[in-house]
């Protein structure tokens, strides 16, 4: 007997129904599986693209640890491959000018060199071996030589008869207290060490100390590097060699100065550089930077763009050589990055209408736009200036993040990260049309499991701008069930997040994955707004951007399925800062989780390498109208008021924020008696959470959880 269609129809749904396999939550070791791809470059003739990906491989002796691995892929957008690779990390890969080769940067004994690989199938060669490495190779456009940077320090140029021939000493002053001159870095070498000799004698004897590292003298303003300090200065230095086994390079630039991102210009006539626009003044404090070109030999300095109020870099010419496109910020303030363009010759600059920072520049075949990335509203969108009519369009959507593109005669190809997949490579038409995915790196691994979309909401605070913010749902939730609200914070404070933005990705899909719902906002002073919206938190660290946190977090909790007796909340570095500012003025939050944050902001100014976002938001702690604002802005002024409980976190390295901050926070508040714990990562740095020790990663994100669900269970 025939069964009525609506009944097959009604079995077919059901099979298929429950044939579905359920999608898997995100683990917090799916961090391992994620792959960040970049540094996208197309062959000169447009039939092939290099680029990189990254993974963590299980480390030998440590299998609860993971390396960081860095290969180069090639593709023919047809299918992609692997040309590098074992333990050793390959990058900055770029074409020779036929495209039949390729110049890549890898370690050698703890020391970076330029290798050259055939794309036939020859092995790669090392073209160069030098004792203070190479990086950033560029090649000439007849393909016969390369260009690159290498670094060596300041004890290290006193001696060395390449880069300083003459032995002679830096035109600037050391600032070395008793001494007008600095001949004292030259001493007689005839004078023995000896603690009980003569003056020349014991100053032989400390030298030696410094050399042996029994002792550590510093004369320098920026002394703090990421994870140590440091007494020497480096200078970055340009030099050339022939594209051609056993050749031998020659420096371009001498002394005691920096060159960085240099370029050729067309048919080889030169290159250019960024410098600083004083070689008298001492390099920690010439903040200038400044637009130079030189002959193929490193002779005919030219200052092109220069400014002692301005910091240039950046700079791109056009194919045609007529033009030049630049990025630009002003000095001693809190800067705003700005794109400009000028005739090559630095004539006839213009700043580009665009309220946004560029980043990125790359120009098209044809040399009638300019195509490059600027955050904005959530995401990473690409761009293009009409270089007739300096009119900007806007390419891509705030939804997602273009994270390394390049354009050839034809097509764009370009890396995308979005909340469905964090990285991919993809190619598309010069309009970025007709775009189609190239690679299956992150979406294999990504195809089961259970992933929460963000909804974009937005409000207008009590200063008439517009808050942008987004709410994340708990990825399996049920029906009629309460989950706890996290409020999760970026730092910066001139960083942006949303679904365009890439390192959060992991982070607040595992939160999503562990029963939380999860909201975070661009409050004042983010980037990705324009420059107004930027500087709207100067003075005001505190009450303005919490007030706007705190009021889409009010709005994420009117959800059916928030439950707002479990709100906890997080934040890193300035957003570390807002964590304890929050919770010594307001009590909602059940359980608050600081991280690498600032919370004295008198001794910030002495203590982190970030110190002059003291005097450029806030003023100088030795004058009393200024100390009075520095000490209102300061969450340890009110470190009496907490009473949330609350985990601290720095990284023991951390020179970028300093860990006196959270030994302060810490301590005062144990000695108040309240709710608080202190963690440490030894060897940890500012970037633990985005490119630190994994196993440390790892734990970041499992102590967050576990530290929440004492309070939320």
């Amino acid at each position: 007997m025939k069964k009525p269609l609506s009944i097959l129809i009604f079995l077919m749904v059901n099979v298929q129904t429950f044939a579905q396999t359920p999608k898997e939550k995100i683990l917090v070791t799916d961090l391992q599986k994620l792959k960040p791809l970049g540094a996208v470059h197309l062959s000169p003739d447009g039939k092939k693209a290099i680029y990189n990906v990254q993974t963590l491989e299980t480390n030998e002796t440590d299998k609860l640890d993971s390396d960081y691995r860095l290969h180069l892929w090639l593709t023919d957008f047809q299918s992609s491959k692997a040309i590098t690779r074992g333990n050793v990390s390959a990058r900055q890969a770029s074409f020779s000018p036929d495209g039949k080769s390729l110049a890549f940067v890898r370690n050698v004994k703890s020391t970076s060199q330029i290798f050259v690989m055939p794309l036939d199938g020859g092995e790669a060669y090392q073209l160069t071996d030098l004792k203070y490495g190479a990086s950033s190779p560029r090649w000439s456009i007849d393909g016969t030589k390369i260009l690159f940077s290498t670094s060596l320090s300041m004890s290290d140029l006193l001696k060395d008869s390449l880069f300083n021939p003459r032995k002679e000493l830096p035109r600037w002053s050391l600032e070395k207290p008793g001494f007008k001159d600095n001949a004292f870095l030259m001493p007689d070498k005839k004078i023995k060490a000896n603690p009980n000799g003569s003056i020349e004698e014991i100053r032989a004897y400390l030298s030696k100390d410094e050399e042996d590292k029994k002792a550590k003298v510093f004369n320098r303003l920026n002394f703090q590097g990421e994870a140590s300090t440091q007494t020497e200065f480096y200078f970055s230095h340009l030099m050339m060699i022939d594209v051609k086994e056993n050749a031998k390079a020659y420096p371009l630039t001498k002394g005691f100065w920096s060159y960085d991102f240099a370029t050729w210009l067309p048919n080889d006539k030169g290159f250019l550089a960024t410098c600083g626009t004083d070689t008298l003044q001492h390099p920690d404090r010439e903040q200038a930077s400044a637009i130079v070109s030189f002959n193929t030999d490193g002779r005919g300095l030219k200052y092109l763009i220069a400014d002692k109020t301005m910091n240039y870099n950046s700079p791109e010419i056009s194919p045609d050589g007529k033009t030049m496109a630049f990025t630009g910020s002003k000095i001693g303030t809190m800067g705003y990055g700005n794109l400009f363009v000028a005739k090559a010759d630095g004539s006839d600059k213009i700043m580009i209408d665009f309220d946004r920072s560029a980043g990125n520049l790359t120009w098209s075949k044809d040399g009638k736009f300019l195509y490059f990335v600027a955050s904005s509203n959530g995401g990473n969108p690409l761009y293009r200036l009409d270089i007739q009519t300096k009119k900007i369009e806007q390419l891509t959507d705030f939804e997602s993040g273009i994270t390394s593109f390049d354009v050839g005669a034809d097509k764009i190809v370009f890396v995308k990260t979005e909340v469905s997949n964090p990285a991919e490579l993809y190619v598309a038409d010069l309009q970025m049309k007709n775009a189609k995915v190239l690679t299956t790196h992150n979406s294999e691994w990504l195809k089961n499991k259970a992933l929460s979309f963000p909804e974009k909401r937005s409000f207008k605070n009590e200063k008439g701008q517009l808050i942008e913010y987004w709410i994340m749902k708990p990825s399996q939730m049920e029906s009629g069930k309460k989950y706890p609200l996290l409020l999760n914070m970026h730092g910066g404070p001139t960083a942006m997040w949303g679904p365009g933005e890439a390192s959060m990705w992991h982070e607040h899909q595992y939160f999503c994955a562990n029963g939380y719902g999860v909201v975070y906002a661009n409050p004042r002073g983010s980037g990705g707004y324009g420059k107004d919206f930027q500087w709207a938190n100067y003075q005001d660290w505190g009450t303005g951007p919490a007030n706007d946190v705190l009021a889409a977090c009010a709005d994420a909790a009117k959800e059916s399925w928030a439950d707002t007796a479990r709100q906890v909340i997080t934040g890193g570095s300035y957003a570390g800062y807002l964590t304890a500012w929050i919770i010594s003025h307001d009590h909602r939050f059940k359980a608050a989780f600081a991280q690498r944050g600032v919370y004295d902001l008198k001794t910030f100014m002495g203590e982190g390498n970030a110190w002059r976002l003291v005097p450029n938001y806030f003023g100088l702690p030795w004058i009393a109208k200024d100390m009075a604002i520095i000490n209102r802005e300061s969450p340890y002024s009110y470190v009496q008021n907490i009473k949330t409980p609350f985990l601290i976190k720095h990284g023991e390295n951390d020179l970028r924020t300093g860990v006196i901050q959270s030994e302060m926070m810490y301590k005062t508040l144990k000695y108040l008696g309240k709710e608080v714990e202190y963690v440490r990562m030894p060897g940890g740095t500012h970037e633990l959470s985005r490119s630190g020790n994994v196993r440390q990663r790892v734990d970041r994100l499992l102590r967050i959880y576990e530290f929440f669900e004492r309070y939320v269970r």
